[in-house]
C-alpha cells in the first residue's frame, strides 16, 4: 500500500470542494493539497455523468456561478424564464478548475478522480484517508483535512420489502441520466417513488417520453414538497434578488438575523406576529395558485392530483421545496399521472401493492427519494467526537446526557425569542434515528482544529456558501479566527440545534437544514472573521441585494487582514548546495507599500524579482517576491534588488506564474488609477449613453490612453499584464468614469492573448471581432458593452513589463 503526504486533503470535488481547494490555494499557493473525488468528473449532483438533457437548475443565470468566473450564457433554447439546463453547469464546473493554476498546477490536476474513500482515522495529529481508485488501494496522509463530500452524494433508496421479486429496473435519481429507461420500448409504465422536487422532475419526464406514469407519495413521510412556478408573474430571479436582502431575511424567524428593535417588533409582540402572518399567508395563497388542487376538473381529480397540496405551510417546510421549470408542468401532471398518497406493503413480479390492497403494475421504479450524508467511511469512535450524525444508540451515554440538558436550555431561549415557533401546525414528524450535526458555526468541530466540514448545510444557493464556508474554513485550519471558549460554543451549537428543530420541524431534526437563511449565515461566518466590506451603513444595509461584488470585497479585505504566502526559494549557487524553501506572508496593503513608487504615475502593474536556486538535484527552483513599481519610474528605480545567489540568465516558462484570475485586489487597482493620468472620453454623437439625457455619449475608437512606461534597459525577461478598463461618462453630470481590474499576468503573449479572449468570451459575450495584441508591444482588445445601465466601452489591455 503506496502512502503518501500533503498538507491539505479536500474529499469531494462538488461546488464546495472546489470552492474550499481554490481558496486554500490563493492563500497557500504552495502548498501540497489533494482532492479526491469518487466520481470521473467533477460536480457532484451537477457533474457529467449525472446531468441529462432535461435536467435544469433552480437558481436563475447570473446567481448559479462563482463570483471570480462568470458563466458563459446559455443559448436561448437552452433556458426557461430565467433558468438553464443542468449541463451548462456542469460545463462550467469543468472549465473553472481547468483556468485556475498555482505554481504551474491546476486544480484540475490536484484531483484524484475514481477515488473511493473507504477509511479515515487519526494518528499522531496525522489524517489517514485510505480508499480505492483504478490503480489499487493506497493510503495518504494529510496535516488537514476538508471534508465536501456534501449531502448528495449518497442515494437514499427505500425501504422496499421483496425488491427481489420485482424483476423490473429499480433506480435512483443518481443513476437516470446514464440509463435508458426512457429509450426503451420494453418500458412502457413507470411508477415514480419520492415527494420532493427530485421527484417532480422524474414524473415530468416519464410523461413526456410517452410513458404511463404513476406517481406515488408515501403516507408516512411529511407529504408531497411545495413548488413555485417558474412561469408566475414574478421572475425567478427577482425572487432570488429578494430573497437576499437583510430586510426580507427578518420576515423568518432566524436565528441569524441580529437582535435589532426591528427583529424584536416583529418576533416579539403580538402586532409584529400578526404581520407576519399575514405575510406567511399570503405567500401560501400565491404557491396554491398555479397548482389549484381543488379546482382541476373530475380528470384531475380521477387521477388523484389533490394528493399533491402540501400537507404544512411554506414557512415551516416540513416537506420539500423546489422551482418548477417545466412549460404547462401543472396541466400535464393533472391529466397524464395517477397519484397516491399511500405506503407501500411490498413488491411482487411487475408490481407494487399498496397497503390499501391495491395493486400498481409497472416495467420500472424510478426513486427520487434523495440523499443521506456521505459520511461512513469515519471509524465509529470519530463520529462523535467530531460532532456528525451517527446512530442514536451508538452514541456515548455521556455525552447524549450533556446534550441533552443543554438543548433543553437553549429551546427555551429560543422559544422566547421567537414565540412563534412554540406553535407548530398539525403535522407529521419522521422519527429520528441519527443525533444531528453538531459543528461549531455549520464547519467546525469543538475538539478539533486540523478538520473543517464544507457543504455539509442545506441551503438555497451553494455556490455564494461554498465561497463563505471556504474562506471561514481557510482562517479556521490556519488559527486565525479567535474562537470562543469551548463552553461558549457548545451553547452556540445547542442554539442552533435547538432552534433548526423548532424552525424546521422533521427537516430541521438533522441540524444542519437553513433554507431561508442564506444571508443571515453569511453575515455571522464574516462577522467572526471581524470581516465587514460586504455591508453597507445604517438603513441602505438593509435594503441592498446580495451580489458577487460582496464576495470580491470580502476576499480583498481578508488579504488585507490575514495576508496569504508569497513563494520564496532560495539556496546557495554551486553544485551540492543544499536547497531551502521559506514562506513569507504579506497582506496586501503591505504588497503595496513594497518597492519604489512614484505619486505622481501610479500605475496597477507587478514587477517580480525572480532568481533562480540549485537543489542537490540541480533542478532550477524560482522565487517571487511580489513587489509593486509605477511604470514612470526611472530605469535605476524600477529594477528590483536583487537577493543573494540571483542569476539573471534564467529562461522562464508559462507554468511560472499563476493564470488564477484576480491575483491583486481590484479596490487597490482602481485607487491607483483614480490617480493616474488619465485624459477625458471623447464625446461620441453618434451613440446614445442614457436613454433620460441624449447628450451624454461615450465612444472610443483608440484604448483609452494611460501612463506610459518610460524606456528601460534591455530586458531579461518580460511579463504581461492583463488589465481590464471600463469607461464611460457618468449621467446625469457628464462625468468621465473609469474602472481598472488586474486580471492576471503571464510570461508570454500567446497566453496571455489566450486568457484575454477566453475572459471576454465569459464577461461579455464576446464575438472575436477587435484588435488583439501581437508580440510587439502593449496593446489590447476592445469591446463594446453595456456596464450595468449605462452604455459604454471596455478595453481588455495587456501592457508588456520587463524584469531586468
Amino acid at each position: 500500500m503506496e502512502s503518501l503526504h500533503f498538507d491539505v486533503a479536500v474529499v469531494g470535488a462538488g461546488i464546495c470542494g472546489i470552492a474550499a481547494a481554490k481558496f486554500y490555494l490563493d492563500i497557500h499557493p504552495n502548498c501540497k493539497l489533494i482532492i479526491l473525488e469518487k466520481d470521473a468528473s467533477v460536480g457532484g449532483v451537477w457533474n457529467q455523468s449525472r446531468v441529462f438533457d432535461t435536467f435544469y437548475t433552480q437558481s436563475p443565470f447570473g446567481t448559479w456561478e462563482y463570483s471570480d468566473m462568470p458563466m458563459p450564457q446559455p443559448p436561448g433554447e437552452d433556458m426557461y424564464n430565467g433558468v438553464f439546463k443542468a449541463k451548462y453547469t456542469s460545463q462550467y464546473l469543468e472549465d473553472y478548475i481547468d483556468l485556475h493554476k498555482y505554481m504551474g498546477k491546476t486544480i484540475r490536476q490536484r484531483i484524484n478522480f475514481n477515488f473511493e474513500v473507504q477509511r479515515i482515522t487519526k494518528c499522531n495529529g496525522q489524517w489517514i484517508v485510505s480508499g480505492r481508485d483504478s490503480s489499487g488501494q493506497f493510503a495518504l496522509q494529510s496535516s488537514k483535512l476538508i471534508i465536501a463530500s456534501g449531502l448528495t452524494s449518497v442515494p437514499n433508496m427505500p425501504d422496499l420489502p421483496g425488491y427481489e421479486r420485482f424483476q423490473n429496473p429499480i433506480l435512483h435519481q443518481k443513476d437516470f441520466g446514464q440509463s435508458a429507461i426512457l429509450s426503451t420500448s420494453d418500458t412502457e409504465s413507470i411508477t415514480v417513488l419520492g415527494g420532493a422536487k427530485s421527484a417532480a422532475d422524474l414524473v415530468y419526464d416519464c410523461v413526456q417520453a410517452g410513458k404511463r406514469v404513476t406517481w406515488i407519495v408515501r403516507k408516512t413521510g411529511t407529504g408531497p414538497g411545495f413548488f413555485v412556478s417558474a412561469e408566475s408573474s414574478v421572475s425567478p430571479r427577482t425572487i432570488y434578488a429578494l430573497s437576499t436582502a437583510r430586510i426580507i431575511a427578518t420576515l423568518s424567524p432566524s436565528l441569524f438575523n441580529a437582535d435589532s428593535w426591528w427583529n424584536r417588533f416583529l418576533q416579539r409582540t403580538r402586532m409584529g406576529r400578526k404581520q407576519l402572518t399575514k405575510f406567511w399567508n399570503a405567500t401560501d395563497k400565491a404557491v396554491a395558485e398555479a397548482p389549484n388542487f381543488n379546482d382541476r376538473g373530475p380528470e384531475a381529480r380521477k387521477n388523484g392530483f389533490q394528493n399533491l397540496k402540501p400537507h404544512t405551510p411554506v414557512m415551516w417546510q416540513n416537506q420539500g421545496a423546489g422551482l418548477i421549470n417545466r412549460p404547462n408542468f401543472w396541466d400535464t401532471i393533472a391529466q397524464h399521472v395517477r397519484i397516491y398518497h399511500e405506503d407501500i406493503q411490498e413488491l411482487h413480479k411487475g408490481a407494487i401493492r399498496l397497503k390499501n390492497g391495491e395493486d400498481i403494475h409497472c416495467d420500472a421504479i424510478l426513486c427520487g427519494t434523495g440523499w443521506i450524508p456521505s459520511l461512513g467511511f469515519f471509524d465509529q469512535g470519530l463520529l462523535a467526537e467530531l460532532g456528525i450524525p451517527q446512530p442514536i444508540e451508538n452514541y456515548p451515554l455521556d455525552q447524549a446526557e450533556i446534550w441533552e440538558a443543554l438543548e433543553k436550555d437553549a429551546d427555551q431561549e429560543v422559544l422566547d425569542r421567537f414565540p412563534i415557533l412554540a406553535n407548530p401546525p398539525e403535522h407529521y414528524h419522521t422519527p429520528v434515528t441519527e443525533t444531528p450535526y453538531r459543528l461549531y458555526k455549520g464547519i467546525a468541530p469543538l475538539r478539533d482544529d486540523s478538520i473543517a466540514f464544507v457543504g455539509h448545510v442545506l441551503v438555497a444557493n451553494y455556490f455564494r456558501i461554498a465561497e463563505c464556508q471556504a474562506i471561514w474554513a481557510t482562517a479556521y485550519l490556519d488559527g486565525k479566527i479567535k474562537l470562543p471558549p469551548l463552553e461558549q460554543r457548545r451553547k452556540d451549537v445547542a442554539l442552533f440545534v435547538a432552534w433548526c428543530r423548532r424552525r424546521y420541524l422533521s427537516n430541521g431534526d438533522r441540524g444542519h437544514w437553513m433554507s431561508a437563511e442564506q444571508t443571515g449565515y453569511t453575515d455571522t461566518l464574516f462577522h467572526e472573521l471581524g470581516l465587514s466590506s460586504h455591508r453597507r451603513v445604517w438603513l441602505w444595509d438593509a435594503f441592498v441585494l446580495s451580489s458577487k461584488k460582496d464576495l470580491h470585497r470580502v476576499r480583498t479585505e481578508y488579504f488585507d487582514r490575514f495576508g496569504r504566502e508569497i513563494d520564496l526559494r532560495s539556496s546557495a549557487e554551486g553544485h551540492g548546495a543544499a536547497g531551502g524553501h521559506h514562506q513569507i506572508r504579506k497582506s496586501s496593503r503591505e504588497l503595496l507599500e513594497t518597492g519604489p513608487l512614484s505619486k505622481h504615475h501610479q500605475a496597477a502593474s507587478f514587477v517580480r524579482s525572480i532568481h533562480t536556486t540549485s537543489s542537490r538535484s540541480g533542478q532550477t527552483m524560482l522565487s517571487t517576491a511580489r513587489t509593486r513599481a509605477s511604470p514612470a519610474c526611472s530605469p535605476k528605480s524600477a529594477q528590483p534588488t536583487p537577493p543573494a545567489h540571483t542569476s539573471n540568465s534564467q529562461t522562464l516558462s508559462s507554468d511560472t506564474l499563476p493564470s488564477n484570475g484576480l491575483i491583486y485586489p481590484a479596490s487597490h487597482a482602481r485607487k491607483l488609477a483614480s490617480s493616474a493620468s488619465l485624459a477625458p472620453l471623447p464625446p461620441n454623437p453618434n451613440r446614445q449613453l442614457h436613454p433620460s439625457d441624449p447628450s451624454t455619449h461615450i465612444h472610443h475608437t483608440t484604448p483609452i490612453p494611460l501612463p506610459q512606461p518610460q524606456p528601460r534597459p534591455q530586458p531579461t525577461n518580460t511579463v504581461y499584464i492583463i488589465r481590464a478598463l471600463e469607461g464611460w461618462r457618468e449621467p446625469p453630470t457628464n462625468e468621465p468614469k473609469i474602472k481598472v481590474d488586474i486580471l492576471s499576468v503571464f510570461l508570454d503573449v500567446e497566453h496571455a492573448n489566450e486568457y484575454t479572449r477566453r475572459w471576454l468570451r465569459m464577461q461579455y459575450g464576446w464575438n472575436g471581432e477587435g484588435e488583439v495584441v501581437n508580440g510587439d508591444g502593449d496593446g489590447g482588445i476592445q469591446v463594446d458593452v453595456l456596464t450595468g445601465k449605462v452604455d459604454g466601452t471596455a478595453l481588455v489591455d495587456v501592457e508588456r513589463h520587463f524584469v531586468c
